[in-house]
């Protein structure tokens, strides 16, 4: 949402409004519940994402993601899909990941040691940089 209110210039005070129009089937009967509940003219679009993320997407819910990602190894994927995966975990664990060093740092340790013990020699610091050369080392070891 916050992509389609940026391409259409929504207003901050619009947001709720244009969010909630698109809210259908039990997503709707749930926010005319919790407006109703909420007891003011207008709900600000901070107190509605709390709203929503607390109903569609619980405490627990973001704890399993967080343990997935701090789990998540290659294993047997090709290092591009690895990457997918640690890009769609990353977003739960923010702190871990919030800077390039620790996002360069923390997608290493999670490769294969044959191709992790093939990286560190570069010192690389820089996210795109080890996932580059991760899928190099990976690529050449394909042709070989």
């Amino acid at each position: 949402m916050e992509k389609a209110f940026a391409l259409v210039k929504v207003e901050e005070d619009q947001k709720t409004d244009f969010a909630s129009y698109f809210l259908k089937g039990e997503a709707n009967y749930w926010w005319e519940t919790m407006r109703a509940l909420e007891g003011e003219d207008v709900v600000t679009w901070d107190r509605f994402m709390e709203l929503f993320l607390e109903k569609y997407f619980p405490h627990y819910i973001k704890n399993q993601m967080k343990i997935k990602f701090l789990e998540l190894k290659q294993g047997n994927m090709p290092v591009s899909e690895y990457e997918a995966k640690f890009t769609e975990l990353a977003r739960f664990v923010l702190e871990q990941v919030d800077t390039e060093e620790k996002r360069a740092k923390r997608f290493q340790q999670g490769l294969q040691p044959w191709i992790r013990s093939r990286l560190v020699i570069f010192e690389l610091t820089t996210y795109t940089a080890v996932v580059q050369k991760a899928m190099i080392i990976e690529g050449e070891s394909v042709m070989s």
